[in-house]
């Protein structure tokens, strides 16, 4: 029986023992020629197969081929996003990975294919299967050209150096029975299996080497500098290349940080202070790091930076320099940190990293910096104390940047895989969720349970791979409390949390009282007791109805607060309170503000804004604009802005209502309900009066991710206009027209598609009109757009050409476009350009069409902002033929959407450039509204 017993423990630690060491390796000859920017690799790559299965294919990955074409997926997600560079560039600024042989131990070819589904991955085909713990040996030669750094700051940089990141062949993870193929799309999620790596690196001999790998002395060669690197359990490293390296080395007793984070206005010893804090902090908060280096970068931290710092000049930061470089060091250290340790899959994990990241950040400042707020220094700004948003805690930002896309309803599950995050949340919102939810769970659980599991967790980490399932294990076992609500609510959905107080009942002592629960939502909430800003008391409670009545101690309290200290991750803070002594209908106090704040939610708050409007009949038009529209979006908004028009001395201005209601579960996202209402000159002596109530109707794809984008709005149309001794058109003053309208669009930098119908009907006309505009950029730059416009009446019994399609200029009698001089029939004003309706740029001899019209318009850019343009239709009017007519001329693109010019060359007029007056023929397009520069950066973004 003993000798049985010592059979199977010496069985045990030998397969423990083969289990530890069965691990991949890959041994590099590199050679880097900097001329080229390419690197010559001859590697030898050591397979163990620590599955169970027998495998006949290994998977590689090869990450730097998605720099080979636009079509990859990483092209595709720049196109996503409007980046435009990557498809410009030309074939020298672009990577590949080429010239791939492979061999096994026998000196024979090995078969090998990538997909063009998976073009980053390769497939490599064995001769014989490989069976569970044992190992196989292939060489491999192949050609890496490097990329710009432009596209995603890794690659070669101007000043002949590299910033190299997963340029080499690597085993992928193997998990459930398959290998993980992820393409790269610039998000740094790449998934290798863990390997030791022996690299020979050979450089030309001016330029030097730093890595986080183990190192050797430099062996200098005829013109060149031989580097010899090497490290153990790694799932990837860093690699930079320079002239002159542009990194410092600080140790402490545990590690040595390589960093060239920017940073002129503190010392060396000031920086060394901070790193040593910050080191020590994270080695106390998670766990040692495994390895002698680790590499804080410049370029890392550009690519994840710390939103709201990197917002600022450095000469009107509130921050002081030293907490300037503190924080930036301590985001980018700790995303190194966990990147180069975590053995999770990052793609469908990465909530884990990017939660404990904040986490972490959170606890730092709350024990470091407990002081700090949002915008640092301008809290103390006398001017700036009445605004929340210089009153609130540092911490409370990450609350606020999430709640940005949840009130847009644009947020997305924390579950959600990496690559299907819209780039707000990849980057920003779904992060801080992320921070908030683990801070949350920590405050409901108490006793360092968190802290304790991410411990633990980091631990796990660094002998195995690791999931979702194992951090869920670890927090269940390190608390008795239920926390199944906690990953099926706050990790795997997108429900939002809302509570509100009902039925308060106080006494002298106690106060009694229901929760609402608004979302439907069942997760715990502390409730707190104030007074005069204090906190009296604090109760957990875990609300399983609205009915539930709860009954605590007053202790003096003169007020109840729901979630006061923000530590759950809720969708709206202004109906959490309820004051004790006050009678107000919703116990919030009117506050103004000027230009812009935070929301506040213990006061109504009243922005106001001064505000300067131009058109040539009110002339310069002050005002003032009172709204209620915070940074976050609420669900009802007003918009008032009276004005005073110097040139007719009268009062003008325009205003609006808006109801908003999300819809969290289905295409039909949002929908909103308005009423408009706008009142100035439309001729020097007659004004109009415009009122629209409106529903619009949002529809998007569950893939949030899709640029593909529907609406649909119904309005009716309410004019009120003076009668002009002007302007005569002879239509009435006074008409109503019922608008429909059905947008369909997809949009991205490589190409756009929009789609619209219009449908008009009022008493005395009908009318159904259709446009189609397409957009393609071609690769060397040029793009050619085309766009169709068809437009038919279905009745007509006016008696004039004001409700009539217009050619080129439409008379805007719904009065939706911005025109200065909107009744001009000749003159500077008359020349303004809006494309709309037959989009023609000449102004030709049948100017509308009361029956039908169908045009084409087409352009192509020739050099840079210079374009050709061209126009084709043909116009029907009542008793008339059908006629065909054309224009063309060359039109300046020097802002798009903000400064156009349409220069007339030919059209059914004859040669215009050679014809009188041509300088009243050149159209223009000119833009003072900032809407359109917001919308072309949330593009980039949303």
């Amino acid at each position: 029986m003993k000798s049985t017993y010592k059979l199977a423990v010496c069985l045990l630690v030998l397969l423990t023992s083969i289990k530890q060491y069965a691990q991949h390796h890959s041994k590099m000859l590199v050679e880097v020629d900097s001329n080229t920017k390419t690197l010559n690799i001859q590697q030898e790559i050591t397979f163990f197969n620590d599955s169970n299965d027998s495998l006949s294919t290994i998977v590689l990955n090869d990450w730097n081929n998605a720099y080979s074409n636009v079509k990859s997926p990483l092209a595709k997600r720049f196109s996503d996003e409007f980046y435009r560079g990557f498809h410009l560039a030309n074939e020298k600024e672009k990577g590949s990975t080429s010239n791939i042989t492979i061999i096994d131990t026998n000196k024979l070819f090995l078969s090998w294919n990538r997909t063009e589904e998976n073009p980053d991955v390769i497939s490599v085909n064995l001769r014989e299967k490989l069976a569970p713990t044992q190992k196989t040996i292939f060489y491999l030669t192949y050609v890496v050209k490097i990329p710009s750094d432009k596209f995603t700051k890794y690659g070669y940089d101007t000043n002949g150096g590299m910033n190299l990141k997963t340029w080499y062949l690597s085993p992928a993870r193997y998990e459930n029975h398959a290998f993980i193929t992820y393409n790269n799309e610039n998000l740094d999620d790449i998934v290798n299996a863990v390997s030791d790596f022996d690299i020979e690196l050979k450089v030309n001999e001016n330029m030097e080497v730093t890595s986080d790998l183990n190192s050797i002395e430099p062996i200098p060669k005829a013109n060149s500098t031989i580097y010899k690197l090497s490290g153990k359990n790694r799932i990837n490293f860093d690699l930079f290349i320079e002239p002159k390296s542009s990194f410092y080395s600080f140790k402490n007793n545990s590690i040595e940080v390589l960093t060239n984070l920017k940073e002129e206005k503190i010392s060396q010893i000031q920086k060394a202070i901070i790193i040593d804090n910050i080191v020590c902090y994270v080695n106390e908060l998670i766990g040692k790091y495994p390895f002698e280096k680790i590499i804080v970068s410049e370029t890392d931290y550009e690519r994840n930076p710390f939103y709201g710092l990197n917002q600022l000049p450095s000469f009107i930061s509130p921050f002081s320099d030293e907490f300037t470089y503190e924080i930036k060091f301590l985001k980018t250290y700790l995303n190194a940190y966990l990147k180069n340790t975590m053995r999770i899959d990052n793609r469908k994990n990465s909530w884990i990293t990017n939660g404990i990241q904040v986490y972490a950040m959170m606890k730092y400042i709350q024990e470091n910096h407990p002081n700090s707020k949002m915008l640092g220094s301008a809290s103390s700004f006398k001017l700036l104390k009445s605004y929340n948003l210089t009153n609130l805690d540092f911490n409370e930002q990450y609350s606020y940047f999430y709640m940005l896309m949840a009130r847009k309803n644009l947020d997305q599950s924390l579950a959600s895989p990496k690559n299907t995050l819209i780039k707000f949340n990849e980057q920003i919102a779904g992060k801080y969720h992320a921070g908030l939810s683990l801070r949350y769970l920590d405050d409901y659980l108490g006793e360092n349970s968190v802290t304790n599991s991410i411990r633990q967790f980091y631990a796990k980490n660094q002998e195995s791979q690791t999931s979702e399932k194992d951090f869920e294990k670890l927090l269940k076992s390190n608390t008795e409390k239920d926390i199944d609500w906690f990953f099926s609510t706050i990790i795997n959905t997108r429900k939002i949390i809302d509570y509100k107080f009902s039925n308060v009942i106080k006494t002298k002592d106690s106060i009694s009282f229901s929760i609402k629960n608004k979302t439907g939502v069942i997760v715990p909430v502390p409730i707190y007791g104030v007074k005069q800003g204090k906190i009296v008391l604090k109760k957990w409670l875990e609300p399983q109805s609205n009915d539930t009545v709860f009954t605590l101690e007053r202790n003096n309290a003169d007020k109840i607060v729901i979630n006061y200290n923000n530590e759950v991750p809720e969708y709206n803070l202004r109906n959490n309170w309820k004051s004790l002594k006050s009678f107000f209908p919703n116990n919030r106090p009117i506050k103004f503000v000027f230009m812009k704040d935070l929301e506040d939610p213990y006061y109504n708050q009243v922005l106001y804004v001064p505000t300067l409007t131009y058109n040539l009949y009110d002339g310069l038009s002050p005002g003032l604009r009172l709204h209620n529209k915070t940074i976050l979006d609420k669900p009802f908004v007003f918009d008032i802005n009276p004005s005073y028009s110097t040139k007719a001395s009268t009062l003008s201005g325009s205003g609006y209502f808006v109801v908003n209601q999300n819809y969290r579960n289905s295409a039909l996202y949002n929908v909103r309900y308005s009423l408009s209402s706008s009142y100035f000159h439309y001729a020097p002596d007659a004004t109009y009066l415009s009122i629209n109530p409106t529903v619009q109707l949002r529809i998007r794809e569950n893939d949030f991710r899709d640029n593909h984008k529907q609406l649909i709005l119904f309005r009716q149309v309410m004019i009120n206009r003076e009668k002009s001794a002007i302007v005569v058109d002879n239509s009435k003053e006074n008409y109503s027209v019922f608008n429909a309208k059905y947008f369909n669009s997809k949009n991205e930098i490589t190409k756009q598609f929009n789609f619209m119908t219009d449908l008009q009907l009022a008493g005395k006309f009908g009318k159904a009109a259709a446009e189609l505009s397409y957009r393609k950029l071609f690769e060397n730059n040029h793009q050619i757009q085309l766009r169709f416009y068809a437009g038919s009446f279905l009745y007509n019994k006016t008696d004039s050409d004001f409700f009539s399609f217009a050619l080129d200029r439409p008379t805007d009698y719904l009065f939706d476009y911005n025109y200065y001089g909107r009744s001009e029939s000749s003159g500077f004003f008359s020349q303004q350009l809006i494309i709309a309706e037959g989009g023609f740029k000449s102004k030709l001899n049948t100017p509308f069409a009361n029956q039908w019209i169908s045009t084409l318009n087409a352009g192509y850019n020739i050099w840079n902002w210079v374009e050709v343009y061209g126009d084709l239709g043909v116009v029907k009017n009542k008793s008339q033929n059908e006629k065909l007519l054309f224009d063309s001329g060359i039109r300046l693109n020097l802002v798009p959407d903000y400064f156009e010019m349409y220069l007339p060359v030919y059209s059914s007029n004859g040669w215009e450039i050679g014809q009188n007056k041509y300088n009243e023929k050149i159209r223009f397009i000119i833009t003072l509204s900032p809407k359109i520069l917001i919308n072309l950066f949330n593009r980039k973004w949303f």
